[in-house]
């Protein structure tokens, strides 16, 4: 039996947040999704019971990376020869 991998229109992938990249197949068992740019691959059982899986790391979720103490904020100033007036 050979597997029929569809792609899913107008779908996000929740890891790297390009659409229409996922693609979806299914057996016996199981209902898959992967994503073609950044390889994230999913799997929910069909009959409906959960698998043990733990949370996917997202663009949303991740830990940022802590700020430099010796940091410096930017400061953008308006162009003095611009002829744009703030009203």
């Amino acid at each position: 039996m050979s597997v029929v991998k569809r792609f899913v229109a107008g779908a996000t992938c929740p890891r790297c947040g390009e659409m229409d990249t996922l693609r979806m197949y299914r057996d016996e068992e199981k209902e898959y999704r992967e994503c073609v740019e950044c390889d994230f691959e999913d799997a929910m059982r069909l009959d409906g019971e959960p698998d043990a899986a733990e949370e996917l790391e997202t663009r949303v979720n991740r830990v940022p990376e802590p700020i430099p103490a010796d940091a410096q904020p930017l400061n953008f100033v308006a162009n003095p020869g611009s002829k744009r007036r703030d009203h």
